[in-house]
């Protein structure tokens, strides 16, 4: 299935050799469903999604791919109010008219796996030198802090005394 037909995910892909985000997405997501009834009666579905999403690194600001292989197993429910009588093994999945859209099956699946804050493994830590002027003080030294007003206070009360 082409990224390109995902909308909401293409909001969060980097771009990719002079590809504008949410224009032509290059690339496709493999994916498989399998629907079944489990031994309560609900339809359930066993879905894998597997593709390589192009993000911006955001220690280097850089893109890089994350590989995304997700397996979840979605239950269907017809109502909001209906979630709450799912097994806790189960995550919902909304229909509307008892149809689903596999595209936004894959596309929601794909959104959950993107991280919070994407961060290439490849880069490493951020090493930060010394030179950088950050100091750090023990229990013994204390921290010489400037106070721009501290003298006001003596003005005042020379000038409230005249």
């Amino acid at each position: 299935m082409p990224l390109k037909r995902m909308p909401r995910l293409a909001e969060v892909l980097a771009t990719v050799d002079g590809v504008e985000t949410g224009s032509e997405i290059p690339g496709d997501a493999a994916f498989s469903a399998t629907f079944r009834f489990d031994h309560q009666g609900l339809v359930t579905i066993d879905v894998t999604v597997k593709a390589d999403l192009p993000l911006e690194c955001q220690r280097s600001l850089r893109v890089y791919i994350e590989h995304v292989d997700r397996r979840s197993r979605l239950a269907v429910i017809e109502n909001v109010t209906d979630q709450e009588d799912l097994p806790e093994h189960y995550e919902p999945v909304l229909v509307e008219d008892r149809r689903l859209a596999l595209v936004d099956l894959v596309e929601e699946e794909l959104l959950l796996a993107v991280p919070q804050v994407p961060r290439d493994p490849d880069f490493g830590e951020l090493d930060v030198p010394d030179a950088v002027g950050i100091e750090t003080s023990t229990g013994k030294e204390q921290e010489q802090t400037h106070r721009p007003f501290s003298g006001l206070a003596g003005l005042m009360k020379e000038s409230a005394g005249d």
